[in-house]
């Protein structure tokens, strides 16, 4: 098996901007190119690699070669960034850019990331602040027990995860734990829970739930109950706005104490029942690739799991 590097970054950039158009505009070329490139590496690998969809979707078969064309991207732009801008930076595949007085640098590492919408809310945001302007990221939101599946498919090249095995060729580090409590605004708790968390209560009162892949809310229910409660359900897939929805009296939800605690001091938020925290823990998972930018990402997020998580 003859593996072409253009062919190679033809399908990086395809699965990265979902379309051989965009892939074309990410590296400068033309459709028509990108689809001969990756019907070529398709032939040499003697599989199908990409479903023709819209976006395209990676093959079991592609997400090994998907992960063998980011690790390749990631080591060639870890040297570039090592080397400086030199000879061959302005050719064509975004290896480098003009920058102010005609200057020419290396063009950014890019760095896949599967993150959990808490974690993109509250503290993980504030660690990538603090590197260099030579990376970017492209950070994927999921649910923190379904970001390994991005990790699996070759999408990312890290994340944050609740799972704590490594998956396969994957290291697993302990970041801490994100504490979650049965929170909402008083007013709701005087209509909804006057004579205290009763299970009849729990039964009607509603909820705010983050998406159909969130279970905290759910969890919490059965536990409380032993058997499985139907309550009213607003559906609010945005962090911010999910707490929003409680503080607006929508209805009760488990928040982490990251984003609750400050409204819980103004007295806009109350806790239900102090039997309900719940420790989620995290594990930041990655390639096993050595990356001098991978390494880094790595350090900083490590650095402020240390500070903001229990």
């Amino acid at each position: 098996m003859d593996l072409d590097l253009a062919q190679l970054r033809a399908l990086s950039a395809t699965v990265a901007e979902g379309t051989f158009e965009a892939a074309a505009r990410a590296l400068n070329v033309t459709p028509s190119a990108i689809s001969q490139r990756i019907k070529a590496l398709e032939q040499s690998v003697g599989r199908v690699l990409l479903q023709r969809s819209k976006p395209v979707r990676v093959t079991e078969s592609g997400e090994a070669i998907l992960r063998l064309a980011r690790n390749i991207d990631l080591l060639a732009a870890d040297a570039r960034l090592a080397l400086g801008a030199g000879p061959g930076d302005g050719e064509p595949g975004g290896e480098s850019r003009a920058v102010g007085g005609g200057i020419t640098r290396p063009a950014p590492v890019s760095i896949p990331l599967a993150v959990n919408a808490d974690s993109l809310a509250t503290w993980i945001l504030p660690a990538l602040a603090t590197l260099p302007d030579s990376m970017t990221f492209d950070i994927q939101r999921d649910d923190q027990d379904h970001t390994t599946a991005l990790l699996r498919s070759g999408s990312v090249m890290a994340a944050v995860t609740a799972i704590r095995s490594p998956i396969q060729g994957c290291t697993s580090t302990p970041l801490g734990a994100m504490r979650y409590r049965m929170m909402c605004t008083p007013a709701f708790a005087d209509t909804w829970f006057a004579d205290g968390v009763t299970v009849a209560a729990l039964a009607h009162a509603p909820v705010v739930v983050f998406d159909r892949k969130d279970d905290l809310q759910d969890a919490y229910l059965r536990r409380r109950a032993h058997r499985t409660l139907h309550p009213p359900k607003h559906y609010i897939p945005a962090s911010d706005d999910f707490v929003s929805a409680v503080r607006h009296g929508l209805g009760w939800a488990m928040l982490p104490d990251l984003q609750s605690a400050a409204a819980e001091g103004r007295g806009e938020l109350v806790e239900l029942d102090p039997e309900s925290a719940a420790d989620v823990h995290l594990y930041w998972q990655q390639w096993q690739l050595r990356s001098a930018s991978l390494d880094l990402v790595a350090e900083a997020v490590r650095v402020a799991a240390a500070r903001e998580l229990r």
